[in-house]
């Protein structure tokens, strides 16, 4: 039995993937480039469209707990990430143009992976479906899984950051460093002083932003966790130094040593940091700087940065609307429709929030799906795994007040025994985790078909 898998973004990339390794044939679908979306810039399948990093690596981080998860269950996501990665500090960033390519040839060359470039305008009525359209769905598809949805829509509005060329940073002002010097100094940090930073946040205030189409910005709902820049900006004075323009840890090297005390007055009072985009730091992503400002303000404001006087844009900020449906109301924690139970849903569609949170979708609705194909029963993640407490949250949460919800340890089970030290408790939740995938794997995925799958 073929499946049908309806998107070509990271989620849908990673469904197509496990389902073609299980050994059942697929048929994955994506518009482009028939149909453009207002954020891709390119063909390519699992096209980052925002920032080029999925998070933290460590393991007692949310993020980097669910790249481990993927990881040892053979995520294709994860395994072009780690290849093409870039020097990140702590993250894992990718050289976004390497990685897309790759997962598009790996996929395309598969025996079992039918690729068709077309726009599906309607959810398929028979068979077995993988829905992973993603935030920017074509607007004939939305119309239709608004019908079979029998409910409104939720939506909310997200932005990508600027993008900048390196040689055209100011490295006499730009400084290398990681926060309180930990980990590689793999960022470049634009530092402020008061007067600057004052100057700055009243021009973000002042500045003409872009109309958002489809939406009235009166009504428009912005996602906490990826505010526009601007946005900061007319929440307060101090709201962008406690946010993506924070100080504290970061000190030019090159001035002395960071915790002398004649070195204090030298410390910055804000810092706008870039982080590298390609393995060859000729681009420069400017961390938290999601804006929605006007192209031309955007350049105006953004050189006024030290460091960025004469800074060259490829890509300058863009804002578009992420579309995704009420989770709670429609699936079960195995990404199957409560009505349908052979159509299934992954990546920010279900309102999961992240790049890794879209691969996690793909790979549970691509290993349900081929299970389905084989006569076996959908798999629910456990709810102590990064991967089931998303899951598990997104489809038990309270409808009324439905939000996206990124990966984090506020939404797993309690531990046993509390544990007051932060470090120590994270430290938990990653080993009982990892203990449970490791249990995952030796038990139900390795029922009939598991030899198949790269694990």
């Amino acid at each position: 039995m073929r499946v049908r898998v309806i998107g070509g973004g990271l989620a849908g990339t990673e469904a197509a993937w496990q389902i073609a390794q299980a050994g059942v044939p697929v048929t994955l679908y994506e518009m482009r480039p028939h149909t453009l979306s207002p954020a891709h810039h390119s063909e390519e399948l699992a096209e980052l469209v925002c920032s080029n990093s999925f998070g933290a690596q460590a393991t007692d981080r949310a993020a980097g707990l669910l790249h481990e998860e993927l990881r040892r269950l053979g995520s294709i996501i994860i395994q072009k990430a780690d290849h093409h990665s870039v020097p990140a500090g702590g993250a894992l960033a990718v050289d976004r143009g390497q990685f897309s390519h790759d997962l598009t040839q790996t996929l395309a060359n598969h025996p079992l992976v039918e690729f068709r470039r077309d726009d599906v305008s309607e959810i398929p009525r028979d068979g077995i479906v993988v829905l992973a359209t993603g935030p920017l769905t074509s607007p004939a598809l939305a119309e239709d899984i608004q019908r079979f949805a029998g409910m409104d829509y939720l939506n909310f509005f997200d932005a990508a950051s600027p993008i900048i060329v390196g040689d055209s940073i100011d490295k006499n002002i730009a400084f290398f460093a990681s926060r309180y010097d930990k980990g590689e100094a793999a960022y470049l940090n634009c530092p402020m002083n008061k007067e600057q930073y004052l100057h700055f946040r009243q021009e973000l205030c002042n500045a003409e932003q872009a109309e958002l189409k489809d939406f009235d910005r009166e009504t428009a709902k912005f996602f906490e966790a990826c505010l526009p820049i601007e946005e900061l900006a007319q929440r307060g004075e101090e709201t962008m130094r406690y946010g993506p323009l924070k100080p504290v840890g970061l000190f030019d090297s090159r001035r002395g040593d960071f915790k002398a005390p004649e070195n204090q007055i030298h410390r910055p009072y804000a810092v706008i940091q870039l982080r590298q985009e390609d393995k060859a730091g000729q681009l420069w992503n400017m961390v938290g700087f999601q804006t929605n400002l006007k192209w031309g303000e955007q350049k105006r404001i953004f050189s006024m940065i030290p460091g960025l006087e004469n800074a060259e844009f490829v890509r300058l900020g863009v804002m578009h609307r992420n579309t995704f449906i009420n989770s709670p109301k429609l699936l079960s924690s195995s990404l199957q429709f409560h009505s349908r139970r052979d159509l299934l849903a992954a990546g920010q569609i279900i309102g999961t929030e992240g790049y890794t949170a879209a691969a996690a979708g793909g790979w549970l609705a691509g290993t349900n799906a081929a299970r389905l194909a084989l006569g076996l029963e959908a798999i629910f993640m456990p709810n102590v795994t990064m991967m089931g407490s998303l899951f598990d949250f997104i489809s038990t949460a309270e409808p009324k007040h439905f939000q996206p919800m990124p990966p984090n340890f506020g939404i797993f089970p309690e531990l046993p025994t509390k544990i007051k030290n932060k470090q120590e408790r994270y430290g938990a939740y990653r080993d009982r985790s990892l203990n449970a995938i490791d249990a995952l794997i030796a038990g139900q995925l390795a029922a009939k078909y598991a030899a198949n799958i790269a694990i």
